[in-house]
């Protein structure tokens, strides 16, 4: 019997834990869902963490990014939710894209890139407009340090313009949300599995 899929979800808000969060809370309505098709999540909550600048795996004494890597090493879905900060992703994403950069460096025996065979998805949130652009932004970092990203593998809420409002203070989830969050679950979990069934090629 296969071992259920896993599923970290890094969520990059600026506010440090107990505060509510828009980016912690899509999130969690993710991995929920993810629940559903019978993979486990956790959520990381990166600002909680002493994460050095830098493209190293581990950055030296104090840096605490080499627990966050071990995660995203034993998961097989890795979502990065962000807000949307003056128009781009929080510097909290941008750094967690920094470091996933030394990954080009590690292989798998076979050579192939460490994160090759892991799913990559996305979701935003925010008040201003962005979130395409933080979307692209996400998957081409993805991609090139190896995960896969599926169909239609975002989901973003964006507020009325210049109107204030967060996520979290909706009373409901709209309908547009609710069907995207569930397409970016059902889509991740399919590729998930094929990859499992059978990774890229070696070199």
């Amino acid at each position: 019997m296969s071992q259920p899929l896993r599923v970290v979800a890094l969520t990059c808000t600026l506010k440090p834990s107990p505060a509510k969060s828009s980016s912690d809370l899509i999130a969690r309505q993710l991995l929920d869902l993810f629940a559903e098709h019978g993979a486990t999540g956790e959520v990381v909550r990166v600002v909680d963490y002493d994460v050095r600048p830098g493209v190293e795996a581990d950055m030296g004494e104090g840096d605490e990014w080499p627990q966050i890597r071990r995660r995203i090493a034993a998961a097989d879905v890795l979502l990065v939710a962000t807000p949307t900060w003056v128009g781009h992703m929080s510097s909290l994403a941008q750094r967690v894209l920094e470091r996933l950069d030394a990954e080009l460096s590690e292989t798998d025996d076979e050579g192939r890139p460490a994160m090759f065979g892991k799913v990559g998805v996305a979701a935003v949130v925010g008040n201003e407009d962005g979130a395409h652009k933080i979307i692209a932004d996400l998957f081409q970092a993805l991609n090139d340090t190896g995960f896969t990203v599926p169909a239609q593998g975002a989901t973003y809420w964006n507020g009325e313009a210049m109107q204030g409002g967060d996520y979290n203070d909706l009373d409901e989830t709209p309908k547009a949300v609710a069907s995207t969050n569930a397409t970016l679950v059902r889509n991740a979990v399919h590729l998930a599995k094929l990859l499992k069934q059978e990774l890229y090629p070696a070199p």
